[in-house]
């Protein structure tokens, strides 16, 4: 059987990077939730698809023996995932991760973000959210939440420093499912 991979974390580790580079070295499909779980809308993230659209969509693209998914389904794809052979949990550094998330937001929206732009409030709100992951009772994903639901996977999770060059995490992946 195909390696089956999903990759998580806080958003700014860079899971949809090392989804694709991954995806690409096992030459399986690369499937990010954000994806399917956002309606395309200008300005973006502002619609979401009902559970039964995302996950069809989602299913389709997973219909093969191997796939890569990374990004965020707990509570309305679980399920999906229950045929992974491992598990890949990322961290960084809250400080790490905002800078990621500014250069990424900033190379997306341009002027969009910044003040008086039309995006402002949705950028800065996005922030707090993505900051607040790390925080004790943080609503939503948080580092909380993720850690106990990896408790709960039958496959083996590999943790992963995801300040570590792109190519060394691959590696880690690519090793780990050598091991399996």
């Amino acid at each position: 059987m195909a390696a089956r991979v999903y990759i998580t974390g806080a958003a700014g580790c860079g899971a949809t990077t090392l989804g694709r580079a991954v995806a690409r070295a096992l030459k399986v499909p690369m499937v990010d939730t954000d994806d399917h779980y956002w309606v395309p809308t200008d300005p973006p993230y502002t619609e979401k698809y009902p559970t039964p659209e995302r996950r069809a969509r989602m299913a389709r693209l997973m219909a093969g023996q191997g796939w890569v998914v990374s990004g965020e389904c707990e509570g309305w794809g679980d399920d999906m995932l229950a045929g992974a052979s491992l598990v890949v949990f990322l961290t960084l550094a809250r400080p790490l991760r905002l800078i990621r998330l500014r250069q990424r937001e900033a190379a997306r929206f341009g002027a969009r973000i910044l003040p008086g732009g039309d995006m402002e409030a949705i950028h800065r709100s996005f922030l707090d959210w993505a900051m607040s992951y790390d925080d004790e009772g943080a609503a939503g994903r948080s580092r909380a939440r993720q850690e106990a639901w990896l408790t709960r996977q039958p496959a083996p999770v590999l943790r992963l420093d995801a300040d570590a060059p792109i190519e060394v995490l691959v590696g880690g992946v690519v090793a780990a499912l050598d091991q399996r």
